[in-house]
């Protein structure tokens, strides 16, 4: 089979869509031809981390596709079922954290950038039909990671007043869309005017430029909870913008790991701080209940051949992308 195959070299150079050894499923699996996958950033991440040492590895963690073999002991799901890949491997029941053995399909397991993957049965879910398949094979990492967020871990409800600095990624609208189907008041930010206008179109309530002011852009008004992925850049900016008693909720760190806080604001202020990443299998099956039953979609910035991976790759490292970027395989 082809695939997009990471060896040799760190980075984009090391990147090829190449052929790959085949394989079956073994007990409890199923293998599925891959229609659709998506990029995210953690690709980025995973290939810039990677060196000329470590073993070929297929890239890529969202996908959707339809089974073609199944192995013994697999009860649900037969040849020919359209499916949807739940990138979370070994996190089975919803928990306060993780299990140890829990990885991210794509690395350091084999992922969905194949023309065919070979999984668990757990990590799969009948194909949502009201999606295309471009929609189908680029939501999952990016819904997971936002469901958990809003709902398991924040808690937001009708009524709560919810920040969402950096409005362009798959993360952050699938939070915007989530909290408007509860009837949550919803802020943004963003640089790009295209991407708050887009905001504003699937419900926004306010989009600021993220040069701005935010408090003055804001009227001075404080939010219930702060979802925060920039980082750096943007952590206290970000917990200025909270009521006493608010909560921030953190899951990436594009622009640095680091930060400084002044704690004496932080625990006068009576803040919380909730760390939150990706979600467990019985989390993935509520997400799809809750995105079916609003009508939830991602939304798309552009599909790619497979053999146009450079191009996409780009694209997202320069974060010129509104929405998900995907792939045909």
């Amino acid at each position: 089979m082809k695939a997009l195959v990471h060896a040799g070299k760190s980075g984009l150079a090391g990147l090829s869509y190449t052929t790959f050894q085949e394989v079956e499923p073994k007990s409890h699996e199923v293998r599925v031809k891959i229609k659709t996958a998506g990029l995210n950033h953690r690709d980025l991440f995973v290939i810039g981390r990677r060196n000329e040492q470590d073993s070929p590895l297929i890239i890529g963690s969202d996908g959707a596709g339809i089974i073609d073999a199944v192995g013994e002991r697999v009860e649900n799901f037969k040849i020919g079922d359209e499916v949807v890949i739940n990138p979370g491997l070994r996190w089975i029941e919803k928990t306060e954290a993780p299990p140890k053995e829990f990885e991210i399909l794509g690395n350091p397991d084999h992922g969905t950038f194949a023309e065919k993957i070979v999984i668990s049965s757990d990590n799969v879910e009948l194909k949502p039909t009201y999606l295309s398949w471009e929609e189908a094979g680029v939501f999952s990492l990016a819904a997971l990671t936002a469901y958990r967020a809003i709902f398991t871990r924040a808690g937001v409800k009708e009524g709560d007043t919810v920040f969402i600095p950096g409005i362009g990624s798959g993360v952050a609208l699938f939070l915007l869309q989530f909290a408007k189907a509860v009837n949550a008041k919803v802020y943004v930010s963003s640089r790009s005017e295209i991407k708050c206008q887009k905001a504003l179109e699937l419900g926004a309530d306010c989009a600021i430029n993220s040069n701005s002011d935010w408090s003055e852009a804001l009227g001075g008004e404080k939010v219930d909870v702060v979802f925060e992925s920039i980082g750096e850049a943007t952590f206290n900016r970000s917990l200025e913008q909270l009521r006493k008693g608010g909560t921030m909720v953190t899951f990436g760190a594009t622009t640095g790991d680091q930060i400084e806080i002044n704690l004496r604001n932080f625990f006068y202020g009576q803040f919380n701080l909730l760390g939150t990443t990706m979600g467990s299998a019985t989390e993935y099956r509520e997400m799809l209940k809750f995105m079916e039953t609003h009508q939830i979609k991602p939304v798309i910035d552009e599909i790619f051949s497979i053999k146009e991976f450079e191009e996409a790759f780009t694209k997202m490292d320069e974060g010129k992308q509104l929405g998900k970027i995907g792939f045909c395989i």
